[in-house]
C-alpha cells in the first residue's frame, strides 16, 4: 500500500464513520477532520516475524492531528497496522474527531488487513462510544 493509497482509505473511513455516527448523535458532524490516534492498543506477539512490531509505542497518544499527519505516523517503512478502528469521538462547531485504535502490528501484506475485504483496507468502522442505558433508535450528544 502508498501512502496515498493509504491516505486515501483513511478519507473514505472517515467519511463512512461519519455518516455511520449520524445515526446515533444528534450532534452536527462536520468534514473538517481531526484524529486522536492510540497507538499499540493490541497485544503482539514479539515473536511474529511477518509484521513490524514497535513497542516503544505501547502507551502512546498522539491527538489533535490532520489525515495527513496521521499518514506520517502510522505509514512506516511501507507498512500499515494490520487494523485501525475509527469511530467519532466528539464533534465542535469547526470538526469532527475521530479516535483511531491502532494494532501494533504493521504489514505491507493487504491480506493481513483485518477489514480489506469490505474494500477498507485496514479501517474497521465502529460506532460512537454509546452512553450507559442507550436505547436503540435514540440519538444522543456527544459529550
Amino acid at each position: 500500500m502508498t501512502k496515498q493509497e493509504f491516505l486515501f482509505h483513511l478519507k473514505g473511513a472517515s467519511l463512512v464513520s461519519l455518516k455511520f455516527a449520524e445515526n446515533y448523535v444528534k450532534n452536527k458532524l462536520t468534514t473538517d477532520f481531526k484524529y486522536n490516534v492510540i497507538l499499540n492498543a493490541s497485544t503482539d506477539n514479539p515473536n511474529l516475524t511477518q509484521f513490524d512490531i514497535y513497542p516503544e509505542d505501547d502507551g502512546k497518544m498522539n491527538l489533535d492531528l490532520t489525515d495527513k499527519e496521521v499518514v506520517e505516523l502510522l505509514y512506516r517503512n511501507g507498512k500499515v497496522p494490520v487494523w485501525i478502528d475509527i469511530n467519532v469521538l466528539k464533534s465542535s462547531r469547526k470538526s469532527t474527531t475521530f479516535n483511531l485504535l491502532c494494532a501494533g502490528r504493521y504489514s505491507d501484506d493487504k491480506k493481513e488487513y483485518y477489514y480489506n475485504d469490505n474494500g477498507s483496507g485496514p479501517f474497521g468502522i465502529k460506532s460512537p462510544k454509546l452512553p450507559i442505558g442507550y436505547k436503540e433508535g435514540r440519538k444522543f450528544k456527544l459529550n
